[in-house]
């Protein structure tokens, strides 16, 4: 299986190399992970709980960083086994591209193998299971390095106006009330 993607994170590169070679960071944003330990500066031991269609296992692995190349690029190469639910091994090249002062571009190309009862759900599900799970990765992944405004405003947001703190939905309902209003005559 083979994917490719990029993210952009409102972080500056060298907060972002950070926060990928911090496994606390990692832990909170990788799907299912109970516990990731750094073993050296280059070696970690993950332990992952994963459900794929109706698989559920709990992956022991280890992650090797390799390529290092601070702080623009790193290639990612483990392996996990989940027992009778079987491996999976492979690796991700990644690769962070300023944006500006304030972002990074972070790009992603995985190559993954797996085998034993996994591999027999269809490469559909897996497939997809693989998108959501890195899509989960990096939605988290991007809250922890650069939480949003209005989760980290703490004091200045009671100032706010009432309608401003309803955000989007405020925002939303505000419209279908202007709407019903022009509607209606």
């Amino acid at each position: 299986m083979k994917m490719a993607d990029s993210q952009r994170i409102q972080a500056p590169r060298d907060t972002v190399w950070a926060a990928l070679n911090d496994p606390e960071v990692l832990r909170q944003s990788i799907p299912g992970c109970q516990e990731l330990v750094k073993s050296s500066d280059t070696d970690m031991e993950a332990k992952v709980q994963l459900k794929i269609g109706p698989v559920k296992a709990t992956f022991n692995g280890k992650v090797r960083l390799e390529d290092l190349n601070p702080p623009e690029s790193y290639r990612i190469a483990g392996e996990g086994s989940g027992g009778v639910a079987g491996f999976a091994k492979g690796g991700a090249t990644v690769r962070l591209e300023a944006d500006g002062e304030d972002a990074t571009i972070l790009h992603y190309d995985v190559d993954a193998q797996i085998g034993g009862k996994i591999a027999q759900l269809g490469a559909r599900l897996i497939d997809s299971t693989a998108k959501r799970l890195a899509g989960e990765f990096f939605t988290t992944f991007g809250n922890v390095v650069a939480p949003q405004t209005d989760q980290a405003g703490g004091e200045e947001d009671s100032a706010e106006p009432e309608e401003a703190k309803k955000g989007w939905f405020g925002g939303l309902l505000k419209g279908k009330k202007d709407g019903a209003a022009e509607g209606e005559g």
